[in-house]
């Protein structure tokens, strides 16, 4: 009866220990991922804002010879 807890107790500590290394590497990880999502979102912002400001008025005339 005694082999089974210990043997849980030993795969429970081998868990904690993999979850605090491999912790630091993850959050890393997804940190550096975050960052990148972060960068598009804003250039895809810059993007359609540029689009949007750059557009003509609705008020304003086309120019001659363009349709």
């Amino acid at each position: 009866m005694g082999k089974p807890i210990l043997q849980l107790a030993a795969v429970g500590i081998v868990g904690v220990i993999l979850w605090k290394l491999l912790a630091g590497v993850l959050i890393g990880f997804l940190f550096t991922i975050f960052k990148i999502a972060f960068l598009v979102a804003l250039v895809w912002f810059g993007v359609w804002a540029f689009k949007r400001w750059s557009e003509k008025k609705p008020d304003e005339k086309p120019a001659e010879g363009t349709g």
